[in-house]
């Protein structure tokens, strides 16, 4: 019997619209099988993976298939707004959308330690997750957005029958369409399927969101400014061609002095961070124009409240890592 979770040697790589549409009608067929008329669950991230996933069994089966999106606050400006737009106009599922945002701040509230942070948010995730999922019925499918790098360097821990720590009684069958994919191959499917390039194009964006960007114990006001910052940056530095592999910006647990009005106070600083790799093991930091580094530090300073200071972290991985946390 043949491991379903290694790729086949003579299995192409999907590298043109017309090999994606192959590929695409094959899982269509291979979904409608597994499923037959039952029903699929999906943790809809608004990753280009989960998209993907999304959008390919949607067309398979349509309204059958219940997305559960939940905004814990830590995603991007507009992230949430994008991806229920998408999944209830273009590709019709039955989205379930949780505003926790609330209750993952209230269990963050002092927490300065990162991998405190994340455990909080994992942990709280799979909570949230599986009260949604208890009060559907008839679900006999978790559609999960694995693919081929995280099973080669989880060793098939996402391929669990709990995958992500789902309580034991919650029983599924696995639906994983793209789990023998690379990432690009991913995106080239997501074209096909008529995704938005925002969405395909996605930059890579931690599990834990913003938390990793917003440096030791997060506030409001701190997370605030950072979504408003980090808009900015995307928005500029998205202009380059080509665009850096990964672009965002950081805001550390310190303020420093500025003046204002003739009075001198204290406001946070915001740290541009753009980065290529080939890898993620190691990162080449990106030469940025300075009109451009002037034109976002000038929009920061002018938009986002509490912000007087905007920096350039132009370090290389290693010795710094590309996440601040």
């Amino acid at each position: 019997m043949s491991d379903t979770s290694i790729r086949p040697q003579n299995m192409p790589r999907i590298n043109t619209p017309e090999l994606a549409q192959a590929f695409i009608y094959e899982k269509l067929d291979e979904i409608n099988a597994q499923v037959g008329g039952g029903k699929v669950l999906l943790a809809l991230s608004g990753g280009v993976d989960s998209s993907v996933v999304a959008a390919l069994i949607a067309k398979a089966i349509g309204k059958r298939l219940t997305c559960v999106h939940v905004n814990h606050g830590l995603l991007r400006k507009g992230e949430p707004e994008e991806v229920c737009k998408l999944f209830t106009e273009d590709f019709p599922v039955n989205l379930v959308y949780v505003d926790a945002s609330e209750r993952f701040l209230g269990a963050l509230a002092g927490v300065a330690d990162p991998e405190q942070k994340r455990k909080i948010i994992g942990g709280l995730f799979i909570d949230v997750f599986s009260e949604e999922a208890r009060k559907l019925h008839g679900v006999g499918f978790l559609a999960q957005g694995t693919i081929y790098p995280d099973i080669t360097e989880s060793k098939g821990v996402k391929a669990h029958h709990n995958v992500g720590g789902l309580p034991e009684e919650m029983h599924f069958e696995l639906c994983e369409p793209v789990r023998l994919l690379y990432k690009d191959e991913v995106r080239m499917v997501g074209k096909q399927l008529g995704l938005p390039d925002s969405l395909v194009y996605r930059q890579p964006f931690p599990g834990p969101g913003l938390a990793v960007r917003c440096v030791g114990a997060i506030t409001r006001d701190r997370l605030e400014a950072l979504r408003e910052a980090d808009a900015i940056v995307c928005e500029e530095i998205g202009k380059m061609n080509p665009a850096p592999w990964q672009y965002f910006c950081a805001i550390p647990d310190f303020q420093t002095t500025g003046v204002k009005g003739g009075k001198r106070y204290m406001g946070w600083s915001v740290v541009i961070r753009a980065v290529n790799t080939v890898d993620a093991v190691t990162a080449q930091a990106v030469e940025i124009p300075w009109s451009m580094l002037t034109t976002i530090r000038d929009r920061i300073i002018a938009t986002v409240p509490g912000v007087n200071r905007v920096m350039w972290d132009f370090s290389d991985k290693p010795v710094a890592t590309i996440e601040w946390e």
